[in-house]
């Protein structure tokens, strides 16, 4: 298994792998699969921010990647991110997701990130709060019937991680668009 940064070639593969689960999982809150351009426009818009992308390939073929974005864009948020993992169905239980999260955390750490935030659709999706807790996330509240999808509400699960010294002091500097 290779794990690097995410090319622009890649993008129509993150986008199929991605379209899966807008389509049969309740992990995303979208209806409708974003288009090749906008996951293009999407991964862009991270990378301006110094933030990393990243891609798992098996095999030769990309079968997963992993981001970090912004929690939320008012500035006092800034050294936090929210994490995404999306892994290819035949790709499940090759323990990429953990290398991919692994290396997120690593990076956003260098980035300068003190918190990740993992927004997790669907309090039914065991499984992503089951790795996040694996990953050293911790279960920080559920936000009731906040999507409708597939012809039910859904919960929103909040879960956290510090990164680095977390909170234990101040913030010296600013995360880095490196």
């Amino acid at each position: 298994m290779l794990l690097r940064n995410a090319t622009e070639s890649d993008v129509t593969t993150i986008q199929s792998i991605y379209a899966h689960w807008v389509r049969y999982g309740t992990g995303s809150f979208e209806i409708e699969p974003p288009d090749v351009a906008e996951m293009s426009r999407r991964r862009a818009e991270i990378l301006s921010k110094g933030l990393p992308y990243l891609v798992a390939e098996h095999q030769g073929s990309v079968m997963g990647f992993a981001y970090a974005n912004s929690f939320r864009p008012r500035p006092a948020y800034r050294f936090t991110v929210e994490n995404s993992v999306y892994v290819h169905p035949d790709a499940l239980r090759l323990g990429m997701a953990r290398l991919l999260m692994a290396e997120l955390l690593t990076r956003c750490e260098q980035w300068g990130a003190r918190q990740i935030i993992a927004v997790i659709g669907d309090s039914a999706n065991e499984k992503s709060i089951g790795f996040h807790a694996q990953m050293g996330f911790r279960h920080m509240g559920t936000l009731h019937a906040t999507g409708w999808k597939f012809g039910r509400w859904l919960d929103t699960v909040m879960m956290q991680r510090a990164l680095g010294k977390g909170s234990s002091e101040a913030a010296l500097g600013e995360p880095s668009a490196r």
